[in-house]
C-alpha cells in the first residue's frame, strides 16, 4: 500500500508540474510586456473618470494575454501618431491602442489582428442634417483624430467633393479622440467621426445615451491590430500563441461581452490581415 501511494502521489505531483508549465504564472522575475496604447479611446482604452485607473477593452485583453505568456503588462499612455516609430525604435514591445491594420502600416511594423472595426459618424439626435456616409458630409464641419484611418478617409471624401464642384469638408483635428470630440460637443463641428466601437460607445454614454446617435452604419471595415516590430518574429509568434489560448479558454469572448463588443469578434489571430479587407 504505502508504494502504491507513493506512486500516486508522484503522478499527482507530476501532473501539477504539467499544469503549471501549460499556464506559466506571472512572476515579478519575468520581463514585463511594455505595451503602448493612446489611452483615450472608451471603450477600448481609456481612465475611468477623472482618475489614472486604465480600464477597456484593450486594457483587459493586454492583461489576459500577459498572463498567458507568464509576463506582467506595462500599459503605457503614448501619443498614437509615435506608437509605430516606438515599436520600431524598441522603446516598447508592442502597441495595442484600437490600431487598424492597414496596407501602408503594414509596410512598417506587423500585426497580429485580433478585433473587426469599421468607422462611424457620431450626430446630434435625431440627426437633423441627414448624414448617413462621407459623401454626405461636403461643405460641413466634422472632427476627428489626427493620423487616423478616419482622417484619411474623409481627406479623399473632401478631395471627391471638390471634384464633383461641391465645398470641402472641413476637418477639426486634435491629437486625442477625447480632444476631436470637445469640438463636436462644443457645437463648433456636425459630426464627430471615429471608430464605430467609440461611435457607439458615445452615443450610449453621453448625456444619459438621448442627445446623439451613430448615423447609418459602419463603414471601411478593418481589423485591429497588435503591433510588433517587423524581424521580431519570436515575439510575434508568442503573442499569436497567447492570444489564441484566450480565445480558446472563453476569455476573450467574456472580455467582448463585458465591453459590448462582440460584433467586432476576430477568433482565428491571423497576421497582417488588413490588406485582405482593402481594396
Amino acid at each position: 500500500m504505502r508504494s502504491t501511494f507513493r506512486a500516486r502521489l508522484i503522478s499527482a505531483a507530476l501532473l501539477c508540474a504539467l499544469a503549471l508549465s501549460a499556464a506559466p504564472a506571472v512572476t515579478s522575475a519575468a520581463a514585463p510586456l511594455r505595451i503602448g496604447s493612446d489611452i483615450s479611446y472608451a471603450p477600448l482604452e481609456f481612465y475611468r473618470g477623472a482618475s489614472k485607473q486604465v480600464t477597456g477593452f484593450d486594457y483587459d485583453l493586454a492583461q489576459a494575454l500577459g498572463k498567458a505568456l507568464g509576463r506582467p503588462v506595462l500599459f503605457e499612455n503614448t501619443d498614437f501618431n509615435s506608437l509605430i516609430k516606438d515599436v520600431q525604435a524598441g522603446k516598447i514591445d508592442i502597441a495595442m491602442s484600437a490600431m487598424s491594420d492597414t496596407r501602408d502600416r503594414e509596410k512598417q511594423v506587423n500585426f497580429l489582428d485580433y478585433f473587426i472595426a469599421g468607422s462611424g459618424i457620431l450626430v446630434p439626435h435625431g440627426n437633423p442634417r441627414r448624414i448617413f456616409f462621407l459623401a454626405g458630409l461636403c461643405g460641413m464641419t466634422v472632427d476627428l483624430q489626427a493620423g487616423t484611418s478616419q482622417f484619411d478617409a474623409a481627406t479623399a471624401a473632401s478631395k471627391t467633393c471638390t471634384s464633383l464642384g461641391l465645398g470641402p469638408i472641413t476637418l477639426l483635428t486634435a491629437p486625442t479622440d477625447d480632444a476631436a470630440l470637445k469640438f463636436f460637443l462644443a457645437g463648433k463641428s456636425y459630426a464627430h467621426i471615429t471608430d464605430y466601437p467609440v461611435a457607439s460607445y458615445l452615443a450610449l454614454t453621453l448625456d444619459g445615451g438621448k442627445k446623439y446617435e451613430v448615423a447609418g452604419r459602419q463603414f471601411a471595415a478593418v481589423p485591429y491590430g497588435i503591433a510588433v516590430r517587423k524581424g521580431n518574429a519570436a515575439l510575434l509568434t508568442q503573442i499569436q500563441n497567447a492570444l489564441k489560448s484566450v480565445i480558446a479558454d472563453g476569455t476573450y469572448d467574456a472580455l467582448l461581452s463585458k465591453w459590448h463588443l462582440s460584433q467586432g469578434a476576430l477568433r482565428s489571430a491571423p497576421i497582417n490581415a488588413g490588406t485582405l479587407f482593402q481594396h
